[in-house]
């Protein structure tokens, strides 16, 4: 057998990760920011598919969103394939095939779940996991993993505890299952001096979230984090009986080319908003949607959508308001307000809110989720989220939000600016 070198030369963890990883099926990794968790995992695909004697071995590696992918770990890719024999480097499709035996890696984006179903993988890397949607594994990608028994390895750092800490839970109690934690203050990878220059420009919560791999610290950055886990511990996220004879309004936010997500509300006559029940999806039609919404068993006050949905569409030259009125569900339309101005009006409506536990899991955890983006060029969060999977379940919130009716005490109350955030 021809022996093929690789100018990669791990480090004493990425060893040890390495040989776990191995001996495990399902892995759980969490790594400081700068841990070289990227390298261990492109060099742990190249070898598994050079080295898989099945047939047309294919393994992935996928962020959360496919651009992402293509920033932090493309680069990586090619140098550490360069010198494989025969490699080809498909840079349209972010892909990489190896002839001796017919292998392929291909980068990839959760943002796309529906073009990643139905494919089979002999392994895969989910890269920041945190960032991925809780249901991406369970319903998609394990079982693409199934026919070939592939495996799975999750990098990440800690946003709180979402579904990534469930994730490093789960391993610690299950058979073929490994996980394990690399603080900054362990590893030596980042020198001392610098760590402490990161101290004195980050908050506390941040910097134990990002170097120390805390799981206790809140979400940096959450928009509305606190005020979920007061929900939580106050009882308003439970399972309770929907009263069906209450109407309902739908809040949509409508996806092109990604998810739509719509939520269903009751706004009761003692001020109480019941978030009883939630959809998403992606790839399907809008008679798909309207479909979901008839089957459910609620009565309807009103529908509400975003502005651009009057947007007439290329090549049809109808707009998608007008699709779904000769569909049979008329729109009514949310006030332009800014972003901003809206999560405002979200944190005004949230105390108000009770969400059923079961119906609306995946939308509470976006609503924690849901944070400012990071600006690492000046060492602060901007006051503009992040776009990854929650923003669909919270900009559905937010359009039922600025169409909440606004009592008359609440004209007088100032809107709450940040000026600790650079905008």
């Amino acid at each position: 057998m021809k022996q093929i070198v690789i100018p990669y030369s791990p480090r004493q963890i990425q060893n040890f990760l390495h040989e776990k990883c191995d001996k495990n099926r399902f892995n759980v990794v969490i790594v400081h920011r700068r841990g070289g968790k990227t390298v261990f995992a492109i060099n742990h695909l190249i070898r598994a598919a050079l080295t898989s004697s099945k047939p047309y071995p294919r393994y992935a590696f996928i962020s959360p969103y496919r651009l992402q992918g293509k920033s932090t770990a493309w680069d990586y890719m090619k140098q550490f394939s360069a010198t494989i024999p025969g490699v080809k480097f498909n840079e349209s499709e972010l892909r990489v095939d190896f002839p001796i035996n017919n292998s392929r890696i291909q980068i990839l984006g959760g943002e796309n779940s529906a073009a990643i179903r139905g494919q089979y993988f002999d392994g895969i890397v989910c890269d920041e996991t945190q960032n991925l949607s809780p249901d991406l594994f369970d319903t998609i990608l394990r079982p693409c993993l199934s026919d070939r028994k592939g495996f799975a390895i999750f990098i990440g750092t800690p946003m709180g505890r979402n579904w990534f800490y469930e994730l490093h839970e789960k391993a610690k109690k299950n058979k073929d299952w490994f996980t394990s934690v690399f603080k900054a203050s362990e590893t030596k990878i980042i020198a001392q001096e610098e760590l402490d220059a990161a101290k004195q420009t980050m908050s506390p919560e941040s910097y134990e979230q990002e170097f120390e791999c805390s799981f206790q610290a809140g979400i940096s950055g959450s928009y509305f984090g606190s005020t979920i886990e007061d929900l939580e511990k106050s009882g308003k996220v439970i399972n309770f009986d929907i009263d069906e004879d209450i109407e309902v309004e739908t809040w949509w936010d409508l996806g092109m080319n990604d998810s739509t997500v719509i939520t269903f509300a009751q706004r009761r006559s003692n001020g109480e908003i019941r978030i009883i029940d939630c959809y998403e999806n992606s790839g399907e039609g809008l008679e798909h949607y309207i479909n979901i919404v008839d089957s459910k068993p609620y009565k309807y006050s009103k529908h509400i959508a975003p502005h651009d949905i009057r947007v007439r569409e290329i090549g049809t030259n109808k707009s998608r308001w007008e699709t779904a009125k000769e569909l049979g569900l008329e729109f009514d339309i949310a006030p332009k307000l800014s972003v901003e101005d809206g999560i405002e009006q979200v944190r005004r409506m949230l105390p108000k809110c009770f969400f059923h536990k079961n119906n609306c899991n995946k939308l509470v955890e976006a609503l924690k989720s849901y944070c400012k983006r990071w600006d690492e060029k000046n060492n602060c969060f901007r006051n503009k989220p992040l776009h990854n999977w929650a923003s669909h379940f919270c900009d559905s919130v937010r359009y039922g939000a600025v169409t909440e009716p606004i009592e008359r005490s609440d004209w007088n109350k100032p809107i709450r600016v940040d000026t600790n955030y650079i905008v």
